[in-house]
């Protein structure tokens, strides 16, 4: 029994101190003691935010490669639909072309003079004031408004009137002020309607295309009137001139000369293509080699002597009632000394023109250039379109 008992006590004791070591494990210590168990949880809060940190660097870099290829495929397809659109476009191009050129076509005005040879046809337009010619059917002849309207639609003004140069109520010269008024009643610019007049000469060159506008101009309303006059070619030469005088500006002797020339030289050759041949031109010159004809020369233009010399008697012409003297490439002549410098030149002699009298030299010369008393004819057409709109405008008020 005894023995019995020391074995059991032996047992508790071993228990005791064995309970006793586990309390002294799972018991914190006081003070230092649990600093070990607080160090193990700092470690996995910083292996936590490290791995959070990782994970959010990680999303970071998948979302910058997503973005990269996304980009990269946007731009593979950009490239891809502009490619296509760049093939779409250059197939419908000839189609656009054609189109463009069909509604060109149909938008094309009738009174066109594009099959005309250069210089045969002439345009002056003038100012027509509806209210002047209103009041005037209205007050003195004491119409009603509505007839004094139709009185005007059937208004057809002369060739006289529309070429004058100075002309009389109601006419006045064109401007391009945007709030123009009338000269003589000031009436606003709603009551102005254009009237242009175009001049074609007759002759081979030019018959043939005046006929075939003619037959395409409508008839409805009288929009166009044609006028027939007959007259000499020197009186036909010496309108021409008068107009031209009328459009150079004198002021600049290297501009006007040249476009004198070309005018000149479209009546003589109109079948040329002038316009080309004085493209960026600079200077006119007299040719030592030529004969006959022209050459062009970069920007200088060469004319046979006999040419050269109807281009200087035109300047001569057309420039001496603006300037004291005819203005010509050879600098300011008086009528001696274009005279004689055509005898010296040999051009009078070319001509068969013998006379010492320098006034029937230069008949003969004007003779010789504009035709003299050969028969020709003019024929004008009135364009009245724009009258016919205006008067329907202004009378609905």
């Amino acid at each position: 029994m005894p023995a019995t008992k020391a074995k059991q006590k032996t047992a508790t004791k071993a228990k005791n101190k064995t309970a006793a070591a586990k309390k002294s494990k799972t018991k914190p210590a006081a003070g230092g003691q649990a600093k070990p168990a607080s160090a193990k949880r700092g470690a996995k809060a910083a292996a936590s935010k490290k791995k959070k940190v990782e994970a959010t660097k990680t999303k970071k870099v998948e979302a910058t490669k997503t973005k990269k290829v996304e980009a990269t495929k946007a731009k593979k397809a950009a490239a891809s639909k502009k490619k296509t659109r760049a093939v779409k476009v250059a197939a419908e191009a000839p189609k656009k072309k054609a189109e463009a050129e069909a509604s060109k076509k149909k938008t094309k005005d009738v009174l066109d003079f594009a099959e005309f040879p250069a210089g045969s046809v002439t345009r002056h337009a003038t100012t027509l004031c509806l209210a002047c010619i209103f009041r005037l059917f209205t007050k003195q002849f004491g119409l009603a408004p509505r007839t004094a309207y139709n009185e005007i639609r059937r208004y057809a003004p002369t060739v006289g009137e529309l070429t004058s140069r100075n002309p009389q109520r109601p006419f006045f010269k064109p401007s391009e002020e945007k709030n123009t008024h009338c000269p003589y009643c000031e009436a606003p610019k709603r009551w102005h309607a254009r009237v242009a007049v175009h001049r074609v000469e007759g002759g081979k060159a030019s018959d043939a295309a005046r006929r075939a506008l003619v037959r395409k101009l409508p008839t409805k309303d009288e929009q166009f009137q044609i006028h027939e006059e007959k007259k000499t070619a020197r009186q036909v030469f010496f309108e021409w001139l008068e107009r031209m005088g009328q459009e150079l500006d004198f002021e600049d002797d290297a501009a006007w000369m040249i476009e004198a020339s070309r005018a000149y030289l479209e009546r003589r050759e109109p079948k040329a293509d002038w316009a080309e041949v004085f493209e960026g031109l600079r200077a006119v010159r007299r040719s030592q080699r030529l004969d006959a004809g022209w050459e062009r020369d970069g920007v200088r233009l060469f004319l046979a002597p006999p040419i050269y010399n109807d281009v200087l008697l035109v300047q001569y012409l057309v420039s001496r009632s603006h300037r004291h003297g005819g203005r010509t490439f050879e600098g300011r002549l008086t009528l001696p000394e274009l005279v004689r410098r055509m005898r010296y030149g040999g051009h009078l002699e070319a001509q068969g023109i013998t006379d010492r009298d320098r006034f029937d030299v230069l008949e003969q010369l004007v003779e010789r250039i504009t035709g003299g008393d050969e028969p020709a004819k003019l024929h004008f057409i009135i364009d009245r379109r724009e009258l016919l709109d205006k008067v329907k405008a202004v009378a609905r008020g």
